[in-house]
């Protein structure tokens, strides 16, 4: 069967794309109720989604071989360990909003679809990029290497919460729609009618708002958290899509990899929330990893050039990110004192 433009057949696409609906859709069906997520939950479900993850490694396993399972597991890993300064960002983003957690999960799935978009997009413009030249591969490894660079730099100074009033996606959706100042049961707009009805109530009758406007419908906080994570999730990519590509080069690899992590991060949020107090060296993992990718690109890049013959399989790749990760989770646990002495 001829290979599609994602580098594999087209019953491999949709059995991906099949998996990929499905859980979405068994996701939403079970978290329908607005109720916050615990600890147990968070677990089974982060359990659930590494078991459909590795249902569908166990598939290219089976029909690909040894080397692409192997590619799929090392970028699925990687984007998990990556995205945990992401989760730390979104629980500051939640707290400042001032959001209930009963509302997290709404916030992050909406969030999730964004991402199954953009990222498709990104991974379709990286691979490209990549393809060029030798060059783009430099240029995404000093990107990555400025990224581990900057969070090095930040770790461990005293770390001042974010005005999120002042962020880009914040700033747009005001300028653009009029905004209703409180939050109105799980609803990201509100109505003019519903906007006039409340206005009648005694509680609302001081509220700053902009009255008169020709709008047909008002966003709530909840749209502007949700858009805030968006657009913080859309840089995070600029920094995760170079980091798998340096992993592999097949945009279907690429992106199941990517999709299958993220769709488990919503689980993860919850369990990292609840233990982040003890994971304190998680951070520092994922400088590590950040360096070693940069490390990993400009090695690829200079023998593509060069023809040195040095470079770094996907099994390295994977127990590099392995180790990195258990390290810094073994050490949480083994030297607890740090945290009250950062605080």
């Amino acid at each position: 069967m001829n290979e599609t433009f994602w580098g594999y057949p087209i019953h491999t696409i949709l059995i991906f794309l099949g998996i990929l609906i499905g859980a979405l859709i068994i996701d939403l069906f079970m978290h329908r109720k607005d109720s916050e997520v615990t600890l147990k939950s968070a677990s089974v479900w982060s359990i659930f989604w590494l078991a459909v993850s590795l249902l569908f490694a166990g598939y290219l396993y089976f029909y690909y071989g040894w080397e692409t399972g192997n590619l799929f597991i090392t970028g699925y890993a990687l984007e998990k360990v990556l995205s945990v300064d992401n989760l730390f960002v979104m629980m500051a983003i939640f707290s400042w909003f001032s959001i209930p957690t009963k509302y997290w999960h709404r916030i992050l799935y909406w969030g999730i679809i964004g991402a199954i978009i953009f990222r498709a997009i990104f991974v379709i413009i990286g691979t490209k990029l990549f393809g060029l030249s030798s060059y783009a591969e430099i240029v995404f490894s000093l990107v990555v290497g400025w990224t581990a660079f900057m969070m090095l730099k930040n770790d461990g100074a005293d770390k001042k919460v974010e005005d999120y009033s002042q962020h880009l996606a914040y700033r747009l959706v005001k300028k653009f729609f009029p905004v209703w100042p409180k939050l109105y049961g799980n609803k990201f707009f509100l109505s003019k009618t519903q906007v006039n009805e409340e206005l009648t109530k005694q509680e609302n009758k001081d509220l700053a708002i902009k009255r008169n406007v020709k709008a047909y419908f008002f966003v709530t906080p909840l749209f502007l958290c949700l858009s805030v994570i968006e657009l913080s999730d859309v840089m995070f990519a600029f920094d995760s899509v170079p980091a798998i590509i340096a992993v592999s080069r097949d945009p279907l690899i690429i992106y199941s990899a990517m999709m299958f992590a993220i769709l488990g991060l919503r689980s993860l949020f919850f369990v990292l929330e609840a233990l982040k107090k003890y994971l304190i060296y998680l951070e520092k993992s994922v400088i590590a990893i950040l360096f070693f990718i940069a490390f990993k690109l400009l090695l690829n890049a200079t023998d593509h050039i060069w023809h040195h013959g040095y470079n770094i399989s996907a099994t390295m790749s994977l127990l590099v990110v392995l180790i990195a990760l258990s390290v810094a989770i073994i050490a949480s646990f083994l030297f607890p004192k740090q945290q009250n002495e950062s605080l």
